[in-house]
């Protein structure tokens, strides 16, 4: 149907808002045809005017079915979170302690000391001197470790530079995480997040010393914070709720592959400069922002909430079904009949929107405490697998595994089927109370059962961090919901700061890692209880909307 029989159906409709219900509709057949003419005679007839509907409904009906064009945007927008991944554990190779050996020279005793160097490596390797042991691999660039003479560096100098990477996380989502809802828009934010991400880690490659290679990991820290949840947020708004859980999934999915396809990088590099790591991965995210940049699509949720009708149409016009077209017009063109969001242009005014309403303050809060206790958890069950004694290759690959089960389980099964209050409650208890045993009666067990409880507990960890992801987008309404979520995802990024420090500190004692780690998200976890129950809703686009419907919720319950 083309823009000049549009224009008809559209001054039709208004001289029927206008009471000249006696126009002849002999002139209209023609153009438009029987699928067009007989819904507009219908409502002539029966003396009504197009219903207006909400942006939700707009998108549901104006889409359609699931098309080729709509799952080319979910693989290119779920493209960064590969990289994402990828920077954000790449300290388990590049900072790995590498193995030694003793040279032979001076074993039996050490002249200043009765200390002597043992073959199998129990010895104390700050106690020697540097003539008695020697690197393994004979390129001492494998890692930051070895090629800045870090073995006998503090647990904090040593965890530094991975902490500088939380700490740019933690402090750049709290300056860009409002940015998604305001001037950049959810594309944007992700493309510009994916970029300086890139930069950064390229930058991380050619780092001269220690301390400039941190402050490219807080750069490039600071950069990948908002990337997680715009990636998140631009996929659910552009699809109805039917392919909300399943496009969802594809973001994860690239997440898990990331991990995967990191340690094959470092498996085959293993032999080479930990530089040469920064090199594969980041180059690849450069190129991958830039694409995202020229073919990604903007949500229409977000686009209308500005004030940007025109764009939106046109967007939903690029990713609607060729089934759904002709009621879709009709659809489409009756969004004037709705009330145009506000143009938030102060990237901090969606922040003070939140924090009007009481009830949105509340749950706010709830969330982030929810969501520090979990990513606590998942990171440090992540970030720790060196500690656990086994091939560093196999424990990562196995944990990708086990991520990419737990991605498929909870947005295949868990999501549409489950309740979210409950789901997280239990995957936060078991998480917990498995990592405390873990901790405790870890040196009295045998290893398999140890193993056992050390997957179970990160498989209950990467179930619950699917989890709130999801349960914080449906939580609040279109106007905040970048912003919200950008917050509660800040707050799981400030547990995981602390973990670089525990998990060295966990060598020695894996209370004050594992331990720490199981408290934490058992007591968070029952904070859950405070929060609504999601399942099944649709999105809102409004604060009023959203309380309209809390509150109509609670009156039937």
């Amino acid at each position: 149907m083309n823009y000049d029989n549009l224009f008809i159906l559209t001054l039709l409709i208004n001289f029927k808002l206008q009471g000249n219900i006696h126009i002849s509709l002999l002139n209209f057949t023609t153009a438009m045809e029987q699928n067009v003419a007989r819904p507009v005679e219908e409502a002539a007839r029966q003396d009504q005017i197009l219903p207006s509907v909400s942006i939700d409904d707009m998108i549901e009906q104006s889409i359609g079915r699931i098309n080729a064009t709509q799952i080319l945007q979910a693989i290119l927008t779920s493209l960064p979170p590969l990289f994402d991944s990828q920077q954000t554990y790449i300290s388990i190779f590049a900072h790995a302690q590498p193995t030694w050996h003793c040279t032979g020279s001076n074993t039996n005793s050490n002249s200043n000391s009765n200390i002597s160097c043992s073959s199998n490596n129990n010895s104390n390797i700050c106690r020697l001197s540097k003539s008695e042991w020697a690197w393994d691999s004979l390129n001492v660039h494998t890692s930051i470790i070895s090629e800045w003479d870090l073995e006998c560096a503090s647990s904090f100098i040593t965890g530094f530079p991975t902490t500088c990477y939380f700490v740019g996380c933690l402090l750049g989502g709290l300056v860009l995480a409002t940015l998604g809802d305001s001037s950049l828009g959810r594309k944007n934010l992700l493309c510009f997040s994916s970029l300086v991400m890139s930069l950064g880690a390229l930058a991380s490659s050619f780092a001269p010393n220690f301390w400039v290679y941190s402050v490219f990991r807080f750069l490039s820290g600071a950069g990948r914070a908002p990337l997680a949840i715009s990636t998140l947020v631009l996929l659910t708004e552009r699809v109805g709720k039917r392919w909300r859980s399943q496009v969802a999934m594809v973001g994860f999915i690239h997440f898990s592959l990331g991990i995967f396809i990191l340690t094959g990088i470092a498996y085959l590099t293993k032999d080479s400069s930990w530089r040469n790591l920064y090199l594969w991965t980041s180059i690849p995210g450069i190129v991958c922002s830039l694409l995202c940049y020229f073919f990604v699509l903007e949500s229409p949720r977000w686009l209308f909430m500005q004030g940007l009708t025109k764009e939106s149409i046109a967007v939903l016009r690029k990713l609607g079904s060729s089934t759904s077209q002709v009621y879709s017009t009709v659809i489409i063109n009756n969004m004037a009949n709705l009330q145009e969001g506000p143009n938030n242009t102060s990237s901090f005014e969606s922040i003070k929107i939140l924090i009007k309403k009481r009830w949105a303050v509340k749950r706010l809060l709830a969330s982030m405490f929810l969501a520090f206790g979990i990513g606590l958890m998942y990171f440090g069950m992540f970030l720790g697998v060196g500690n656990l004694g086994f091939n560093i290759y196999l424990t990562s690959t196995f944990s990708a595994l086990l991520s990419l089960v737990s991605y498929l389980l909870t947005f295949l099964y868990w999501v549409p089927r489950c309740n979210r209050r409950i789901s997280l409650l239990g995957f936060c208890v078991i998480s917990g109370v498995t990592s405390i045993v873990f901790s405790v009666v870890g040196k009295h067990i045998h290893q398999g059962l140890l193993i056992s409880l050390e997957l179970v507990s990160l498989f209950c960890a990467c179930m619950a961090y699917n989890l709130v992801l999801m349960y914080t987008v449906e939580l609040f309404p279109t106007c905040v919901r970048n912003s919200a979520s950008s917050l509660v995802r800040q707050a799981m990024i400030f547990g995981s700061v602390f973990d670089p420090v525990l998990i060295l500190l966990g060598r020695q004692n894996k209370m004050y890692s594992y331990g720490v780690f199981g408290i934490t998200v058992l007591v968070c976890g029952f904070l859950v209880l405070c929060l609504p129950e999601t399942r099944g809703k649709v999105l809102c686009d409004t604060m009023e909307e959203q309380e309209l419907r809390d509150n109509s919720s609670s009156s039937i319950i």
